[in-house]
C-alpha cells in the first residue's frame, strides 16, 4: 500500500507553513504503507495541477492533503469539499478570485473518502486535540480537497482520498494576540500519523458522532 501525503508551501507572507513543516516530519511508512510526500503551490488552479501530477506518478491508495487554518484549536479531519472559492486574500501568484466555480458543472460537494471519525478517535485516544470538521473554506485548501475528490470520482474511483488542516505553530502564534492557539508540529506530526494508521485500518468510518446541535 502507498500513501501520499501533500503539504502546502508558507503563504500570506508566513515565513513557514506548519502543514508543510509536519508532512515532511512525517515517517517514511505507517502502518505499513509506504508514505510518499510532496510540496505544493499555494496558487490557484496550480495547487490541484501539482496533486493530480503527483497521483499520476505516484498511484497511491491514499491520498491525504494536509494545509493550515489558522485560529483552529485542534488537527480537523475534513468531511466535505465544495465546488466554490471565495478567496479573502490573493494567492502567491497574487491571484484573488471571487465567488467562482472550481469545475464548471460539476457537483456543488464531494463527500471525503477517509474514514474521518475514526481518524479523529485514534488521535483524541492519544490525548490529541482532533475533530472533524464540515469547512474546508474557500481558499486553496477548500480547491484542492475538491479538486482531489472531483479527480477520484472522475479518473481513479479506488483512491481514497481527503484533506486535514493543522493550526498554527507557536513560532507564529508568538507575535499574534495572546489568545491565538497553536500546536506544536511535533503533535500535528503524531496525531496526522495517528489519522493516516485509522485510515489503513478502516476502510468503512467508525466512532462517535461529531455533528452539531445548530
Amino acid at each position: 500500500m502507498k500513501i501520499l501525503v501533500t503539504g502546502f508551501e508558507p503563504f500570506g507572507g508566513e515565513k513557514i507553513n506548519p502543514a508543510l513543516e509536519a508532512v515532511q516530519r512525517l515517517p517514511e511508512t505507517i502502518a505499513g504503507a509506504e508514505v510518499v510526500k510532496v510540496q505544493i503551490p499555494v496558487v490557484f488552479g496550480e495547487d490541484v495541477a501539482a496533486v493530480k501530477a503527483a497521483v499520476e506518478s505516484c498511484d497511491p491508495d491514499i491520498v491525504l492533503c494536509v494545509g493550515q487554518a489558522g485560529g483552529r484549536t485542534h488537527i480537523t479531519p475534513e468531511f466535505v469539499g465544495i465546488n466554490y472559492v471565495d478567496a479573502r486574500i490573493p494567492d502567491n501568484a497574487g491571484n484573488q478570485p471571487v465567488a467562482e466555480a472550481i469545475v464548471e458543472g460539476a457537483p456543488e460537494a464531494y463527500f471525503t473518502k477517509l474514514p474521518v471519525r475514526a481518524m479523529v478517535a485514534r488521535m483524541k485516544e492519544a490525548g490529541i486535540p482532533a475533530a472533524v470538521s464540515y469547512t474546508a473554506g474557500t481558499f486553496c485548501c477548500n480547491e484542492v480537497m475538491y479538486g482531489l475528490l472531483h479527480l477520484i470520482a472522475t479518473e481513479h474511483p479506488e483512491i481514497r482520498g481527503g484533506f486535514l488542516h493543522v493550526p498554527y505553530a507557536p513560532e507564529q502564534a508568538v507575535n499574534l494576540s495572546a489568545t491565538t492557539p497553536s500546536m506544536t508540529v511535533d503533535m500535528m506530526v503524531e496525531g496526522i500519523t495517528l489519522g493516516l494508521e485509522a485510515a489503513v485500518e478502516n476502510v468503512e468510518d467508525a466512532g462517535e458522532g461529531s455533528g452539531t446541535e445548530c
